[in-house]
């Protein structure tokens, strides 16, 4: 199994533009913190606003404010007389998460089996079927973005904006944990099979039990989390 190499240091453009520039700035340090190896072992967590200015070229009060949203959202963590660092969620919080987001999208694959067209289910079986012919060769990055668009097209093809867009929070905070735990115990090839086995409820119009293997396919990913993430239940803010 080929596997790109993750930087844990975080890696931006300059931005060239200066249209809405507090919006455009937070959307380029937003996406770029979501790109991060936040739980890896070695992950450089904290944000110098010299060097994102430098970067950016551009000066420091809009990067300020950008960062001052991002922590209201839970993305980083402003110390007082120390820096910013990017957050990681807490154990118990990334479990939260991930059950909160299986039954969001567990009632969204019944709503599918209810509203969507053949059209529509068929696009979400070209996105299930790019990796299954050869799961073991995925690249483990290309698979974990594969994965992410063929959860997020379930909640769109539910036709339930605020579902969606409650999920799609959710979300930000889970590409991450996706990107690390795609790497441990043979999951990219579990997450074919379960794939699969959902594309096939939905197409035969069965509500009940597409919710249920939604469910229960991501609940397996809490199960792995809480069973093998134990440092996480010991790394606190001041370690960082």
């Amino acid at each position: 199994m080929q596997q790109k190499s993750q930087t844990n240091s975080i890696s931006l453009r300059p931005v060239t533009a200066s249209f809405s520039l507090k919006d455009h700035t937070y959307d380029v340090l937003k996406s770029a913190i979501m790109e991060m190896d936040i739980y890896g072992a070695d992950a450089k967590l904290r944000l110098d606003e010299r060097q994102l200015a430098e970067q950016l070229q551009i000066s420091r009060t809009p990067i300020r404010e950008a960062l001052a949203r991002l922590e209201r959202e839970g993305f980083v963590d402003i110390r007082p007389r120390k820096g910013v660092y990017v957050r990681p969620k807490t154990l118990p919080e990334v479990l939260e998460i991930v059950v909160v987001w299986a039954a969001l999208e567990s009632m969204a694959a019944r709503l599918v089996t209810q509203v969507a067209s053949d059209k529509d289910i068929a696009s979400l079986r070209e996105l299930g079927i790019k990796h299954s012919a050869d799961s073991n060769r995925a690249d483990i990055e290309e698979y974990s973005a594969a994965n992410i668009k063929f959860h997020q097209r379930i909640l769109e093809l539910s036709a339930c904006t605020l579902l969606s867009e409650t999920a799609d929070r959710l979300l930000q905070h889970m590409h991450a944990v996706r990107r690390r735990a795609m790497h441990e115990k043979d999951r990219i090839s579990r997450s074919v099979v379960d794939h699969m086995a959902i594309i096939e409820a939905i197409e035969n119009r069965e509500g009940e039990l597409a919710a249920m293997l939604v469910r229960d396919h991501t609940m397996k990913l809490h199960d792995h989390i809480k069973n093998t993430w134990q440092e996480l239940e010991s790394r606190s803010a001041s370690t960082l």
